[in-house]
């Protein structure tokens, strides 16, 4: 059978890559393929070789490009109807997927995303219902001037979408999924779940951590260049 949700996962160097692809495994919604993508990593392969013998996993390799590279990589093998990414170091719960696909068919929506809890390194939650949700399409608009208030691994898009906003910026190195919300919600409106169906985990070595002055000066130069945008959309809803 076709799989009709696909789960990539980026991964770089990232000692917790077999429990994001267990977590991906263990999903009550069994019509999935997960894609791992290797994108130049030198540490942990070792880790994702026992899942290989599972026949959902797909697994490629590819020089070292950033987040966004990897995501168009596992996206173009992809053969799901819908798209969910998930990054490295983060999990899902169990019915993740089940209940968000629900939700996206009960009501029409196209993208959504999800609540999530925030995990330390050994697994315990440290914050509940972290995400921030505006209640319109209007006032997500609004917040999106302001900074990026979606989590990218409670995301999970139709097909379409990709096909209509185009692939994951290559050029940025640590804001390619703030830049593809404001690009897609200038076309659809997106969904909201509001419960915390992935854990995000907070270390020392995450990127937004690592990078964070150069996440923020990608920031700024999103926020002045689509902000025109934004605001006639603002301006239509």
């Amino acid at each position: 059978m076709k799989p009709n949700v696909s789960i990539i996962i980026p991964f770089f160097n990232c000692q917790y890559i077999n429990q994001a692809i267990k977590s991906a495994l263990k999903q009550s919604y069994s019509n999935i393929e997960v894609i791992v993508v290797n994108d130049g990593s030198t540490l942990y392969k070792d880790r994702i070789m026992p899942f290989l013998k599972d026949k959902r996993v797909k697994y490629i390799e590819k020089a070292n490009g950033g987040t966004a590279s990897a995501l168009n990589a596992g996206i173009r093998i992809s053969k799901g109807n819908y798209i969910v990414w998930l990054s490295s170091d983060d999990f899902f719960v169990k019915d993740k997927v089940q209940k968000q696909f629900l939700f996206m068919q009960k009501n029409n929506f196209h993208i959504s995303y999800t609540n999530f809890s925030r995990i330390n390194e050994k697994g315990v939650v440290i914050k509940e219902r972290a995400a921030i949700h505006p209640v319109s399409r209007k006032k997500l608009c609004i917040r999106l001037l302001k900074g990026c208030p979606i989590n990218g691994s409670t995301i999970m898009m139709k097909r379409e979408v990709y096909n209509k906003v185009g692939k994951f910026n290559e050029k940025l190195a640590c804001t390619q999924d703030y830049d593809y919300w404001l690009r897609t919600i200038q076309h659809y409106n997106f969904g909201y779940l509001d419960e915390p169906l992935t854990l995000y985990k907070v270390h020392n070595k995450m990127g937004s951590i690592k990078h964070r002055t150069k996440l923020l000066n990608e920031a700024n130069l999103l926020k002045r260049k689509y902000r025109p945008l934004l605001l006639r959309t603002i301006n239509r809803l």
